[in-house]
């Protein structure tokens, strides 16, 4: 308990909050079906997910549409039961639905951003994007009524086939693929165990003021601002594209290190998480007990490690 909060208080105390990039506006949605076959005892039953790509001029940000879905429906169901609530409390199930991990893809200044959802907390990751090394073939076809090519490459451990449309002449694609002149609209390997099926496009729809304002964090029946948690609480234009300001800066290293703590005692970890954050802010801490379902099997991981 002890090691566990002197880890999460030496990482709340010395990470940094993310710094905003240049943010940029959507002009393209770029659905997905993402399908992944982590568990290769289990063939039948792949991962899969809806996502989007949101295509701006000069940046683009993956996300899952599942959980965009979930968390809007979310939030009105709390924000109408709070107008209606003479104390404030609401009752609602949730459902969990989709991943929180996000990526955020910068061709111009060659960076990769990335937001990790862990309790209470979302961490950001920035890397350089990765160079993978393109072969571009003369072979055509038609998605969504977007002219594409194909193109073939070797990525983190998997060969990839990946279609890509030069009418969209942004660098940026799905997930860490990234590099062809023009969108990737389409991608998969070769045995087909990580696939990102298009499901689809459409131009961005601007939020109106009214929108924009109801992004943030709910008020109550008394004015007061309620903070979801496991919720993208930062007020915006969901189709502005900005890496996350209210997200804490931290590296792999660092991050793989809370990963394990959370992983051998999840109750443990809540607990010395929410006391370096109430220790910070000198307030007592708050008692918490977390219940958390077995992990999933995970024995084909979508990078590989590259044979010798």
């Amino acid at each position: 308990m002890k090691k566990h909060f002197l880890l999460c208080a030496a990482i709340l105390s010395c990470v940094v909050i993310a710094r905003a990039q240049s943010p940029d506006t959507a002009q393209l949605l770029v659905h997905y079906k993402f399908s992944h076959i982590r568990d290769t005892t289990n063939r039948e039953h792949p991962y899969t997910e809806n996502m989007i790509l949101i295509v701006g001029k000069t940046a683009g940000a993956y996300k899952s549409y599942d959980k965009r879905l979930q968390d809007a429906l979310f939030k009105k169901q709390v924000q109408e039961q709070m107008a209606n609530s003479a104390d404030g409390r609401v009752n609602i199930q949730r459902r969990a639905s989709g991943s929180g991990t996000e990526y955020y893809q910068f061709p111009n200044g060659k960076k990769l951003a990335r937001k990790e959802p862990l309790l209470f907390n979302s961490y950001l990751i920035t890397d350089a994007l990765p160079a993978i090394d393109w072969k571009i073939s003369g072979d055509t076809a038609t998605f969504g009524g977007l002219h594409c090519q194909k193109a073939t490459a070797h990525f983190k451990g998997r060969d990839y086939t990946a279609w890509f449309s030069p009418d969209l002449p942004l660098h940026i694609g799905p997930w860490k693929l990234n590099g062809l002149p023009g969108v990737i609209v389409e991608a998969y390997d070769a045995k087909k165990e990580v696939d990102f099926k298009f499901d689809g496009v459409e131009k961005a729809v601007f939020s109106s003021q009214k929108d924009t304002q109801a992004a943030g964090p709910a008020p109550d029946n008394q004015g007061r601002m309620v903070v979801m948690i496991g919720m993208d609480d930062q007020a915006g234009d969901p189709n502005i594209i900005q890496v996350p300001t209210n997200a804490i800066k931290t590296n792999e290293k660092e991050f793989a290190k809370l990963q394990e703590a959370m992983r051998k005692d999840p109750n443990a970890f809540a607990q010395s998480m929410a006391a370096a954050q109430a220790a910070s802010q000198g307030r007592p801490a708050p008692k918490i007990d977390i219940r958390i379902g077995p992990p999933p099997v995970i024995n084909n991981p979508i990078e590989l490690p590259e044979k010798k």
